[in-house]
């Protein structure tokens, strides 16, 4: 399990576009203008089998049912290579999906192209983009990782989407995320 930090894409930047396929919609391909929300969007590269992830994907879900009705999508997207690590494959995201009961889109980034437009280096690595799409937040869920014994709370989340909603200027400290590296081809 690599500790590997978030890179941190600068404040303000445009969410890069992207269509990807959604294994669990037939791979229906999906675009961010799709699926985006109303006041806000938060992508989070994440994938099947890391600790990382698994140890927060319970909270996210109850995170993005408290937020969706608010105006705020949660876009996910696996970028890793299902080659060398075949855990992370489209059908194993579908039975992810069933088996972690998340509703919000889970995309496949086969080329990992868009992983590398977002400059995202772990799982889970969040960004959090207002209604024009500019970063307003980049960075960690909350301090909980696996085995440090604190709380799984969503807070630096939770305190962005309210910042966002309530128009108020968000944190300038932003922690990075930290987790498991892409799995990136050779």
């Amino acid at each position: 399990m690599a500790n590997t930090p978030s890179n941190m894409l600068p404040l303000g930047t445009k969410a890069p576009y992207f269509e990807l396929p959604n294994p669990a919609a037939n791979s229906e391909v999906q675009t961010l203008h799709d699926l985006k929300g109303e006041k806000g969007t938060l992508v989070i590269f994440m994938c099947n089998h890391c600790p990382f992830v698994l140890h927060v994907i319970d909270t996210l879900t109850e995170l993005y049912e408290d937020y969706q009705e608010r105006g705020i999508e949660f876009i996910a997207i696996n970028a890793n290579d299902v080659e060398k690590y075949p855990a992370d494959s489209p059908e194993k995201m579908i039975e992810f999906q069933i088996e972690r009961k998340f509703d919000f889109p889970y995309l496949y980034d086969e080329s990992q192209s868009i992983a590398r437009a977002y400059d995202a280096a772990c799982t889970p690595d969040f960004y959090f983009f207002d209604e024009k799409l500019d970063l307003v937040y980049r960075g960690q869920m909350d301090d909980s990782r696996p085995g440090n014994t604190k709380e799984i709370t969503g807070e630096d989340l939770i305190v962005a989407f309210e910042n966002l909603l309530a128009g108020e200027p968000q944190e300038e400290l932003q922690k990075p995320s930290m987790g498991c590296n892409i799995k990136w081809k050779e």
